[in-house]
């Protein structure tokens, strides 16, 4: 009996991204800053939870603006690729990666929402929504990772 071919010694073909400028996909290029944000948004509310200056709720307020923000326009080049890559469309990981993305990008919203409307709710609840959504982030992390590297999405493995 013949066991099937591992994916590392199968030939892959490479999966397009529709949402890119001059072959480079532009999801995986915007989601740097915003992931960035919301990981140093973590940081910064265990800063202020420690210290309880003030500084680090203005920091947090403008990291989770620009967290929520950039995410949400970043999700737009992903949501052209999902929806109009047949090739990504039919995987569960892209699928995956979606739905986790859009619960850390609702958390966020909803993080700076929080701290817009009354700063001093950061304890404990800004600082409960900033834990889960890094969580979220690494779990989206993993998952587009997942996408690039065992699917081939957005990168050129055809010779």
């Amino acid at each position: 009996m013949t066991t099937p071919p591992s994916p590392s010694s199968s030939p892959r073909r490479s999966i397009k991204s529709r949402a890119s400028l001059a072959g480079h996909p532009l999801h995986p290029v915007m989601v740097h800053f915003p992931v960035a944000a919301l990981l140093a948004l973590v940081a910064c509310d265990v800063g202020y939870w420690y210290t309880q200056d003030p500084f680090w709720i203005r920091v947090g307020l403008w990291l989770a603006g620009i967290g929520a923000l950039g995410g949400w326009l970043a999700s737009i080049a992903g949501i052209i690729d999902l929806t109009t890559v047949r090739r990504i469309r039919r995987l569960v990981t892209g699928w995956s990666h979606a739905i986790v993305a859009v619960v850390l990008l609702s958390l966020a919203s909803l993080n700076w929402m929080l701290r817009f409307n009354d700063p001093t709710l950061v304890l404990p609840w800004g600082l409960t929504l900033s834990l889960i959504t890094g969580a979220l982030v690494a779990l989206a992390g993993w998952l587009g990772g997942q996408l690039v590297y065992d699917h081939a999405v957005g990168v050129d493995v055809d010779d």
